[in-house]
């Protein structure tokens, strides 16, 4: 009698929701809370109650009565609101992708920075940068076209070089994106010293440290923003092919599917959603590798709640450590991606010293 009570309601699959729900309400809480604080914190301090009103003052109620100065109002709508909305976007985009890479390829050291594909699309986002005339016929998408184009080169490339009898072992995967992405590193660097442009050198050089500055109002941030969002949406909806992805090609075989045309999709839809971001946040690598980690180690292995869980894990990260990098050192800025990196690198080396290959 009690085993035909757990067959019909298993008390495991009933844990798991209630432990998903209650990470996504936990983590939605955080992630307000987060950009709460990275709207009022900073070297003008303000009071939550400005920001409120500001944001509503020009979202829900334009015809509401002005009572604060107009450099709060700067400060808020013009320079911190787009600022934390770029992180938000960015490292939810960089976890999710972090996900899926290493769902896709079963390796649990797969993120965009190791495997060379932000290496790919900074190389393409500086040639626009450096040399904006020779990328003219992309008009003012220059630097996010440039950039995913390069994501797209490498990524494709580390996949082609990883694959030995017709599929992908983990130790070939990471010896050919370490390989691609130093070789595009390298391109990068021979990029800044035959611009001649000291001005576009310095900017290139912070960019590729990852910083968060250039965001504001307009157009690009919209794109990438909609890029981003489609993108996620995209992955969220394949999420049921990852879940095969990782079990191995054989259950995918079995089903039906074709693992290598999945993976060219999920490669292409990932060197998108990683160029857009590296177009206007620069490289900043190990959230990729961070956060999918800590993700189903909350919620398991299952990525219809796995990247939710990991999306907003990321946004919380990034946002709050790009409040760490500008108030640390005020007025110094840190590049975002100093810090990312000083937190990954020992979680990085904990789990090389715990991983188990998955070739």
């Amino acid at each position: 009698m009690q085993k035909e009570e757990n067959h019909s309601d298993p008390l495991g699959t009933q844990r798991l929701r209630s432990r998903a729900l209650l990470w996504l309400i936990l983590l939605l809480v955080g992630l307000a809370v987060s950009v709460f604080l990275g709207i009022t914190v900073g070297a003008v301090p303000l009071t939550l109650g400005e920001t409120m009103q500001v944001i509503a003052h020009h979202t829900v109620a334009p015809q509401s009565q002005v009572t604060w100065p107009a450099s709060v109002d700067a400060i808020i709508w013009q320079v911190r609101l787009p600022r934390v909305i770029l992180a938000v976007v960015v490292g939810a985009s960089l976890a999710v992708s972090g996900m899926v890479l290493q769902a896709m390829v079963r390796n649990v050291l797969a993120e965009p920075y190791l495997l060379g594909i932000n290496s790919g699309a900074s190389a393409g986002a500086a040639l626009a940068i450096l040399f904006g005339a020779g990328v003219g016929a992309f008009g003012a998408y220059a630097l996010q076209t440039t950039a995913f184009l390069g994501a797209l080169a490498s990524s494709i490339l580390v996949y082609f070089l990883a694959r030995t009898g017709g599929r992908i072992t983990s130790l070939r995967l990471l010896l050919s994106g370490v390989a691609v992405g130093y070789a595009l590193n390298a391109l990068t660097s021979f990029l800044i010293f035959a611009s001649g442009d000291a001005e576009g050198t310095r900017s290139v050089m912070f960019w590729l440290l990852g910083s968060l500055a250039l965001a504001v109002w307009g157009t690009p941030l919209a794109v990438m923003i909609l890029v981003a969002g489609l993108t996620l949406c995209l992955l969220w909806a394949m999420s049921k092919y990852l879940d095969v992805l990782s079990v191995g090609d054989e259950s995918a075989l079995t089903l039906g599917i074709s693992p290598e045309k999945i993976r060219l999709i999920l490669l292409v839809i990932v060197s998108l959603n990683v160029g857009v971001v590296v177009a206007m946040a620069g490289s900043i690598g190990f959230v990729g590798l961070i956060i999918p980690h800590l993700a189903r180690r909350c919620v398991g292995a299952t990525h219809r709640v796995a990247l939710p869980v990991a999306a907003l894990m990321g946004a919380i990260l990034l946002t709050l450590a790009d409040l760490v990098a500008r108030t640390v050192l005020a007025p110094q800025e840190i590049p975002i991606g100093i810090l990312t990196a000083m937190v990954g690198t020992p979680f990085l080396l904990v789990l090389i010293k715990k991983m188990r290959s998955y070739s």
